[in-house]
């Protein structure tokens, strides 16, 4: 216990000892050392830091030779595995595309709303750790959302907004201030918004992800039993290219997940002058069903043209 006092934990001053995470089951047996380090819960940022920590002081106040066996227990019970990770989710569906700028986070929220009105239970996650839109969309910059102990584990509310459930990094950050993030970060920190959130029962958990294909794509593919994707371009050529790139991440044989359909946005718009006319853009010579050339062998997905209203929430 002597060389578990040097131990410290990181910010409190104090050590594991005094904090009393060393739990009451030290067993010595000749060169062999065995004890059990309790955490407030699993994700603990520090976990994997004091037990190198304890295991070296181990070494360093006792003997090189110790044996030493150290077993971790958390007083919230762990995140649940797939498929006990969204039990009450029906459906999942990823909104993306590959290039910025196309409409994705508009999409994803019209098609949350939409299906919210026909009366289904509906959840929407915001996916881009690094540039996250629904808060503004949803007009709930100032949301805050809290903690509450469920099941043993203390799990994130939602925000709910038009009768849905909504969740965004951009609850927790300075807007002004840039995530400086590696990747490794970020995907932790969309694991703690799926699964330690109380999301309870949905017919439908739409996730707008952020543009391209990234690790934060690996992370929920590899996360969630993803339904389908719907994919988002405008009919330029540099939009239609990345949508490819998207289509067949999703169509890849270790991803393999359906595309529900493509939305071509931002093809035309309509006067304020003549409300009942489409303009179509000029530059739109190309279509966006030419993206899912890449594939030929797998069907159509269909195509859907974006005309927003000006009603509020906004929904096509």
């Amino acid at each position: 216990m002597d060389a578990l006092s040097t131990v410290r934990y990181p910010g409190s001053g104090k050590n594991i000892v005094e904090m009393q995470m060393v739990e009451d089951d030290l067993r010595i047996s000749g060169m062999h050392v065995s004890f059990s380090l309790i955490f407030d819960k699993p994700t603990n940022p520090f976990l994997k830091s004091l037990v190198k920590a304890a295991e070296a002081a181990i070494h360093a106040y006792v003997s090189k030779d110790v044996e030493v066996e150290i077993r971790t227990k958390t007083l919230q019970a762990p995140r649940p595995d797939l498929p006990d990770l969204l039990p009450g989710v029906k459906n999942i569906i990823a909104v993306s595309s590959g290039k910025g700028g196309v409409g994705k986070s508009t999409v994803a929220a019209n098609l949350a709303v939409a299906l919210a009105r026909l009366g289904h239970r509906v959840g929407l996650l915001d996916c881009d750790i690094f540039g996250p839109s629904v808060p503004k969309m949803f007009r709930m910059e100032e949301a805050r959302p809290y903690s509450e102990n469920i099941g043993g584990r203390d799990l994130i509310v939602p925000v709910e907004q038009y009768g849905i459930k909504v969740l965004s990094i951009g609850f927790f950050v300075d807007p002004d201030t840039p995530t400086l993030w590696r990747g490794g970060m970020a995907s932790n920190a969309l694991k703690q918004l799926i699964g330690d959130a109380a999301w309870g029962d949905l017919d439908y958990f739409v996730l707008d992800t952020p543009p391209g294909t990234s690790d934060i794509h690996l992370t929920l593919v590899q996360t969630l039993p993803i339904t389908g994707a719907v994919i988002v371009s405008t009919p330029q050529q540099v939009a239609l290219a990345d949508a490819r790139k998207g289509i067949n991440m999703y169509r890849n044989d270790k991803v393999d997940v359906p595309i529900l359909g493509l939305v071509e946005n931002m093809a035309w718009f309509t006067p304020a002058e003549h409300p009942d006319e489409w303009v179509r853009f000029p530059w739109c010579r190309a279509s966006a069903r030419t993206a899912t050339a890449a594939r030929p062998q797998h069907s159509t997905p269909p195509r859907l043209r974006a005309r927003p209203s000006c009603s509020w929430p906004p929904v096509w």
